[in-house]
């Protein structure tokens, strides 16, 4: 018999990071007092936090294990006729993991934000915003139903705002949180069509019953048009991923919002939001994987993702720039293998990418600190000797990230190419290439970021020609290494330890639906000998001398002749205007999008606002009304004669009008 945990503790674990914003929000910022101090609110938070995490690990044991599971709904929110509005979670093997994740990466955060926002003086409100994030995405990963879904889809929208413009007196940081708000609302907008269409066909929000319907919802159209229902619907919900997860064409948020302190480009654009849509998806595999058009599409934009947004990785010198657009592509990633069929590898690259990711997201801003807060890379070099904690965990997050054999991203990066190579959807050959030369351009610009900042030349003093800099480089305090420390652990092992039981055995069985006509799981079982015979067979692979190449063009350009990388950019102009100005995205956005939005906005107030509503309807009744007070005042004489005409008349229409109907 299958066991199921108690309600009150998983409410425990979602609510504590809300009781942890509340505290450290309400009365540590002065909104209600100030009776929780700084010190108040980092203990507060991260010890509530830190309970989520334990919790949310002994969760997934719990499943793992014992076979625990937990799917009810604990509290009715609305009554619509029939149809019922709840409150409620699901708990199997993938929210439990995503809950893991989700916590760690956020507890790393948390106990990284002491020693990184020490001097600012908004620091309980971050806590507060952190802790309140964590609490919306455990609520999206947790619900057993859309209305929690989209819950916690827009709360980690609305705390992404905030985060990003957390310093909101910079101008940059306005306009960034401003973009990335704006981008996703035009993802949400076809989120909620796609929950729209399911909700109206299938007749319930709870996820258990509309997956029970896939196959009658197959067959369906949509009303009124032709339109296949699934096909419909789950292309809606894919827009909403592809804003939350940074796809493209609505990408161009996320590399903005470095604007915001690096505490949370870790946190939402390493293992949190921007991984909403990859989950969401792979929650919603029962109906994707009866929608074959739309997994067409999700590969095809994932593999221009996957490499042409890592280029833009190449030509950037902001250190956190190169580490966004380095993310932009691994998303990429998960988005090729949720196309081919691939969930449960998109979910276990979701897992290790949370890890190394986070990692160098920190290790990043350890550096920031230890430059006195600079983030041109052009004026860094030679901080191995004195950064060496930090050298040597934003080591390991490269190595991770460039897929090095026996590192945790080695395993689910290889997988993700191979099963691209082995789907037989339409688009899988487009995307096998383009996640092959995605491995040499990965590697070249994060051994380029990895050579430029702690080898060669010692550039620091540079940086005060430009007023940033205030003296050598020094190691970050303990708060900010021992983070660093703690992510570089499973950067290195999580790979190894995790991929044969979540790719090839039985962690995703009841948790996520692969049509039988999809084979690629299977395929890849077939050619799978374990994680050792695994690694020392890449040493023979593609992937592997791609990644030595993109090592050693970035170790000769940026170390051995620096003058090279200036004489390609001057040959290559053309080339280098397109990947400087981002492929005009964000032109056609301001200039194309943005100015068709205003002149229909001033043509709909013009028309609408001022020449219909104001015109006819308010202005007109206005008139209306002023007409009839001139005819009134004209037929009010004063005279009596006037009034006994008027009813003599009156009873002469009076009397016709009787003769007339009888």
């Amino acid at each position: 018999m299958t066991q199921t945990f108690s309600a009150t503790f998983l409410l425990l674990i979602a609510l504590a990071p809300l009781f942890g914003a509340m505290a450290a929000g309400l009365f540590g910022t002065g909104f209600f007092s100030r009776c929780v101090s700084r010190k108040g609110a980092q203990s507060i938070t991260i010890a509530l936090v830190a309970f989520s995490f334990f919790s949310s690990a002994w969760v997934l044991y719990q499943v793992l294990a014992n076979d625990y599971s937990f799917n009810q709904s604990l509290y009715t929110w609305s009554l619509l006729g029939n149809k019922v509005f709840e409150v409620g979670f699901m708990i199997d093997s993938l929210s439990a993991t995503m809950m893991v994740v989700v916590t760690s990466v956020s507890l790393m955060v948390h106990v990284y934000t002491i020693g990184y926002m020490a001097d600012d003086p908004g620091y309980q409100r971050f806590f507060a915003y952190i802790s309140l994030f964590t609490f919306a995405m455990l609520m999206l990963i947790m619900g057993n139903n859309m209305m929690q879904l989209f819950f916690g889809w827009e709360g980690v929208g609305l705390v992404s705002y905030l985060l990003i413009g957390f310093w909101y007196t910079k101008p940059t940081a306005i306009f960034a949180n401003l973009k990335a708000f704006l981008v996703n609302r035009v993802g949400d907008f076809g989120f909620v069509l796609g929950i729209g269409l399911i909700f109206a066909h299938a007749g319930s929000m709870n996820y258990t019953e509309i997956f029970a319907q896939a196959e009658t919802l197959s067959e369906q159209t949509v009303t009124g048009t032709g339109w296949p229902l699934l096909t419909a619907a789950c292309f809606c919900l894919f827009v909403g991923a592809m804003a939350k997860s940074a796809q493209v064409p609505l990408h161009s948020w996320l590399p903005d919002s470095m604007e915001g302190p690096t505490p949370i480009s870790a946190l939402i654009h390493a293992a949190t939001m921007v991984t909403a849509g990859i989950f969401m998806v792979s929650r919603f595999s029962p109906l994707f994987e009866l929608a074959p058009t739309v997994l067409s599409i999700i590969t095809v934009i994932g593999a221009i993702g996957a490499l042409f947004l890592g280029l833009l990785g190449i030509i950037q010198n902001d250190i956190k720039r190169v580490i966004a657009y380095s993310t932009l592509s691994q998303l990429g990633y998960m988005t090729v293998a949720l196309g081919v069929s691939a969930y449960p590898v998109a979910v276990f690259h979701l897992m290790t990418h949370a890890f190394f990711k986070a990692l160098l997201f920190l290790g990043a801003g350890s550096v920031i600190i230890g430059m006195h807060h600079d983030q041109d890379i052009r004026h860094m070099g030679g901080l191995r000797k004195y950064m060496p904690i930090t050298w040597i965990t934003f080591l390991i997050g490269t190595l991770a990230l460039v897929g090095t054999p026996f590192f945790s991203g080695f395993y689910s990066k290889e997988q993700i190419i191979e099963a691209a190579a082995e789907s037989h959807i339409w688009g899988h050959t487009f995307a096998y290439y383009a996640t092959l030369c995605g491995v040499f351009v990965t590697s070249l610009y994060s051994f380029r970021l990895y050579f430029l900042v702690f080898h060669g030349k010692e550039r620091y003093d540079q940086a005060e020609h430009h007023g940033h800099h205030g003296g050598k480089p020094h190691e970050s305090p303990w708060v900010v290494t021992l983070p660093l420390v703690l992510l570089a652990i499973p950067s290195i092992i999580i790979g190894a330890i995790a991929v044969d039981y979540m790719l090839f055995g039985s962690y995703f069985a009841r948790t996520i639906t692969i049509h039988e006509n999809h084979e690629v799981m299977s395929e890849l079982a077939q050619a799978w000998h374990g994680w050792v015979a695994y690694g020392l067979h890449a040493f023979t692979s593609v992937p592997f001398w791609l990644m030595i190449a993109g090592l050693v063009v970035a170790w000769y350009a940026y170390l051995i002749n620096p003058a090279l990388p200036p004489k390609i950019y001057r040959a290559l102009v053309p080339i280098n205007s397109i990947l400087e100005n981002k492929y005009f995205v964000d032109w056609v956005n301001e200039q194309v999008v943005a100015r068709f939005s205003r002149a229909l906005g001033r043509f709909f107030w013009l028309k609408g606002d001022k020449g219909v509503i104001d015109g006819y309807l308010i202005g007109g009744a206005t008139r209306l009304v002023a007409g009839l007070a001139w005819m009134s005042r004209i037929l009010q004489t004063g005279r009596i004669y006037h009034y006994a005409f008027a009813m003599i008349v009156g009873v002469i229409v009076l009397i016709s009008v009787f003769v007339l109907m009888n």
